[in-house]
């Protein structure tokens, strides 16, 4: 059996309870999964938990009262970078999204998502993916594409604790190429290389990045400025 803490620091009762409950029934429903949840109603209370806890995954508010969810999801990424940490917001700003991005968030999710949508993202970030809609995953193609990740000085970069891949001068065109949004045979002809050998590159890239589709490689890359 999975066993998984999940921690949820959301400053809003009703959210937490209905998040709580979405887990309780998705595990009443799945024998092989167990879930024990945690709560904080505010950063200070769920950093508290995240030091003293093995947190597998944070739901994290953006709007807290006592600390942005994107300073605290630095924090968290900073001394726990195995936590998997995924932003609940009210809105789709395009400044919080990169940041949430740039902080080592996996997935980035609106208050309007549907509750048992968020358990089914939830555990595909404990599988190691990360999760954007088409929406936000544009905002993060295109903040790669400009090299603008550091959106508003104001945020310190946070130290980035994941191992970063080395890849070859030829990989990293291609990955420019992927986030760039093009398909193999664009890849193929932009290089003058062959299809079969554009693919190679690709799954190689995504071999060493750990990503298993390519707008993960491009999250990876905005990340860890690798292009």
């Amino acid at each position: 059996m999975k066993k998984y803490n999940i921690l949820i620091i959301e400053d809003h009762a009703l959210t937490r309870f209905g998040l709580k409950t979405a887990f309780e029934v998705k595990q009443g429903n799945n024998s092989d999964i167990e879930y024990n949840i945690f709560e904080a109603a505010n950063a200070k209370k769920g950093l508290e938990i995240a030091e003293n806890e093995k947190i597998d995954a944070v739901i994290m508010d953006l709007g807290l009262p006592d600390m942005n969810g994107i300073e605290a999801t630095e924090i968290i990424k900073t001394n726990h970078p195995n936590t998997k940490v995924i932003i609940l917001s009210s809105h789709e700003d395009k400044i919080d999204v990169v940041k949430s991005v740039k902080a080592g968030a996996s997935a980035y999710c609106t208050k309007d998502t549907n509750q048992d949508e968020l358990v089914y993202i939830v555990n595909a970030v404990l599988s190691g993916a990360a999760w954007f809609d088409s929406k936000i995953a544009n905002y993060i193609l295109d903040a790669a594409k400009s090299q603008s990740l550091a959106v508003e000085n104001e945020i310190p970069k946070p130290q980035n604790t994941e191992e970063i891949p080395i890849l070859t001068s030829r990989e990293k065109q291609v990955l420019a190429l992927i986030v760039d949004g093009m398909s193999n045979n664009e890849i193929s002809d932009s290089l003058n290389i062959s299809v079969n050998t554009a693919k190679a590159h690709v799954c190689k890239i995504l071999q060493k990045l750990g990503a298993a589709d390519r707008t993960q490689a491009a999250v990876k890359a905005c990340k860890n400025n690798l292009i």
